[in-house]
């Protein structure tokens, strides 16, 4: 006679039991994540149901499941296995011996040797090549290397290599790294998302191709934007891989190059405009709601303008929706901006803003700017707008064009006469900060930063546009044609700079020191909506750690019973100044150092959950006492585990 069902379960759960600490830990653990099931929801995103992300180093976990992955399964699992790290022990539990080497390689070593090895490649792109494998062989070591050494290989994993790698991505390309949604699965998206192996996703970067970086249409080869960018939330931001998911929506390119490469991995047709797009994207949007739920983030990637704005505005109200190039950049150049104050002197309301390119980004910098102008003097947008001039393909954009300007412009179109160029903008409306977004290299001429140093004492000069190739100006062009006197920041990393004498370091504005925290804090409230709010949030907190660095406790400054006001940190920016030396503004620093990023990114987290929580959209609840500590016990960590 069969056993019953219950019966079975008791004597599963009496063994499981007899198993000591490891056993009572895991019927804890169940009975804890079968509740909350129940309730419909998880507290602090995506519970690890094996504790394996949030146990420590000397905890004893096997990996998975009871049922314990052995010998070659487990040295080709990127996520457990470990190399020449497996001890001896774990080698006779799962059946390792004779497949490795006789010699134990710590993690460390292991990275060391990994280091070693990239820096022999003198081709950047060798290096993001050995960077992939080495991620799908090995994604703790991948994130360890990351995180250790991010300065050196931020440009790699990310702009500027990205944009090689993207170019060339049908040519590199060996498994699938994400997931491609296209025109062929119109009617059946959400089988497709059912079939990637991850259930439990928080965090989905999506692109479709059609605007990566300043480099135009790449079709399906954008894959490696959504890639680099959640390796990025993983490394800077600390959320779980398994928690990530990359898609690429190919709709076709217009790329005839492309078309033409017998290499290329995406539909070989003319890219799908109107209703045929729109309705593929609407049902990727509700597919995506309705496998992964409320709370899943969904961040928009290298749309191209037409789309990106309109994709925002729908989305925003039904979806948790961010677009890292209209909302990111903005987030991260505004603090850039704040911090410059401190080197340019007055307040943002003081200065007056000329834009080389009037895109998402240009545009969604520049609306930020004004809303922070205008929550500083209380003054109307509308106003405050007026101080900020953006030039495009066309010339200035004046309130005479207005019949012909695109939406997203139109706030923009001042009374003024027209103005072809940019050297004739400069001169007209005579700026004190120059910001570029045009994806158009070599437009910040001589005579273009000569003119803005002639108005200026220090000219600030921002060239964001992507990767370098793309950048209006070079670090070192900015600096001679001022004679020294230009704070200068880039989308893509420039080294230092002597001119006569002195070192000036050219600042990244990288959307790195924004979107991983901010995500990150999205995930820990369980937010269901973006707001404005929550960026001026993120970036505040850039604004004030280019000040006080590690010299100040920021968490028991600023996120302690006063957290609600976040103009508090502000208060507090400003008293502490005096105490960082000159040496970093003497060299024109206007962001901080990335080897500190992930304490950054917990601290945006906390600042955009307290806002979060504040504005009613959260849903973890209770609330934790202390944001920066719930966002730090959240984060990943890439240390080995032992497996026994």
């Amino acid at each position: 006679m069969m056993m019953s069902f219950k019966r079975q379960r008791c004597n599963f759960l009496k063994q499981v039991l007899n198993c000591g600490e490891v056993g009572r830990k895991f019927v804890a653990l169940m009975s804890s994540t079968l509740k909350e099931m129940r309730n419909g929801g998880v507290s602090a995103g995506v519970r690890d149901l094996y504790v394996e992300d949030s146990s420590t180093e000397d905890e004893l976990i096997t990996p998975g499941t009871f049922s314990v992955a052995s010998g070659c399964t487990l040295l080709r699992d990127p996520r457990y296995n470990k190399g020449l790290a497996f001890t001896e022990k774990e080698r006779d539990a799962h059946y390792l011996r004779g497949l490795l080497p006789p010699a134990i390689l710590s993690q460390e070593l292991q990275e060391k040797r990994m280091m070693h090895n990239l820096r022999q490649y003198e081709v950047p792109l060798h290096r993001y090549t050995a960077l992939m494998d080495l991620q799908e062989r090995n994604e703790r070591l991948f994130y360890k290397l990351l995180i250790d050494n991010v300065e050196e290989l931020l440009p790699i994993v990310y702009t500027p290599t990205v944009g090689e790698a993207c170019q060339k991505y049908g040519s590199i390309f060996r498994r699938p790294q994400g997931l491609y949604v296209s025109l062929k699965d119109k009617g059946k998206i959400l089988e497709v998302l059912k079939n990637w192996s991850e259930k439990n996703i928080q965090v989905i970067v999506v692109t479709d191709g059609e605007r990566i970086l300043g480099l135009g249409d790449l079709g399906c080869q954008g894959m490696g934007i959504p890639v680099g960018k959640l390796s990025l939330y993983t490394a800077l931001g600390g959320v779980r891989p398994s928690a990530c998911l990359p898609i690429t929506i190919d709709v076709g390119t217009n790329n005839e190059k492309l078309l033409n490469d017998e290499f290329y991995i995406g539909l070989r047709h003319k890219r799908a405009t109107g209703k045929e797009y729109a309705e593929l994207l609407d049902e990727f949007m509700h597919a995506v709601k309705q496998n992964y739920g409320e709370k899943v983030l969904i961040q928009f990637e290298d749309f191209a303008n037409h789309n990106a704005f309109d994709l925002l505005e729908k989305y925003s109200s039904s979806h948790l929706v961010f677009n890292d190039d209209i909302q990111g950049t903005a987030s991260v150049v505004l603090a850039g901006l704040l911090a410059s104050l401190k080197l340019v002197g007055g307040n943002l309301a003081d200065h007056t803003f000329l834009f080389l390119g009037a895109g998402e980004a240009g545009t969604g910098i520049a609306e930020l700017i004004a809303l922070e102008v205008s929550k500083q003097t209380k003054a109307p947008l509308e106003e405050t707008r007026k101080k900020i001039w953006l030039v495009d393909s066309k010339g200035l954009i004046v309130s005479s064009r207005m019949e012909s300007l695109q939406p997203f412009k139109k706030p923009w179109a001042h009374e003024h006469e027209p103005v072809k160029g940019l050297l004739d903008a400069v001169k007209a409306i005579k700026p004190t900060v120059l910001i570029g977004s045009s994806g158009v290299g070599k437009t910040f001429t001589k005579e273009v930063v000569e003119a803005m140093s002639s108005l200026n004492e220090k000219p600030l000069i921002l060239a964001l546009s992507n990767p370098t190739s793309q950048s209006e100006c070079t670090a070192e062009e900015a600096y001679t044609w001022s004679k020294g006197r230009a704070i200068f920041a880039s989308g893509s990393p420039f080294d230092p700079v002597e001119f006569e004498g002195k070192v000036h370091v050219p600042g990244q504005a990288n959307n790195a020191y924004i979107f991983p925290g901010f995500g990150l804090g999205l995930i820990i409230s369980g937010a269901i909506r973006v707001r404005d709010e929550m960026l001026l949030a993120a970036c505040k907190y850039i604004y004030i750690y280019i000040y006080i660095y590690d010299n100040v406790d920021l968490t028991s400054l600023c996120l302690g019973k006063k957290h609600k006001n976040i103009y508090l940190c502000f208060d507090a920016a400003e008293a502490l100044a005096a105490q960082v030396t000159q040496e970093n503004y003497d060299k024109g620093l206007i962001y901080p150092p990335f080897t500190n990023i992930r304490k950054i990114s917990a601290n945006i987290a906390a600042n955009v959950a307290a806002k979060a929580y504040e504005l009613g959209l959260a849903t973890n609840l209770p609330r934790p006492k202390d944001l920066v500590k719930c966002a730090e016990s959240c984060m990943y960590s890439p240390v080995y585990r032992s497996y026994l």
